[in-house]
């Protein structure tokens, strides 16, 4: 069996590429994409920490985790094609929305 740190240790190195992603690159869908992974690497510890204490609640609130997140992209896919449609661009450094 895998110990433990293995999994943790991999949750953070996720994470830390995610944070990577949102803080270096102006793509939108990158953006996304680097979010996504960040949650993903929260639900990988947080199923571990389950696994660890044989308990089944950490991969229920996962689930629930997981279903939010596909709501999130559903949604903020939908808003950025429709950015793109009007500005033609992804660039969040050239996307001033609220400006109109």
């Amino acid at each position: 069996m895998v110990p433990t740190s293995y999994y943790i240790l991999l949750s953070a190195l996720l994470f830390t590429l995610g944070v990577v992603g949102v803080i270096t690159r102006r793509n939108a869908l990158v953006l996304f994409m680097s979010v996504e992974l960040m949650l993903n690497s929260a639900n990988l510890a947080l199923v571990t920490f389950a696994m660890a204490r044989q308990d089944v609640a950490g991969q229920i609130v996962v689930f629930f985790v997981i279903v939010v997140a596909a709501a999130e992209v559903a949604v903020g896919l939908a808003l950025l094609v429709a950015i793109f449609r009007t500005k033609h661009t992804t660039d969040v450094d050239e996307i001033n929305a609220l400006r109109g």
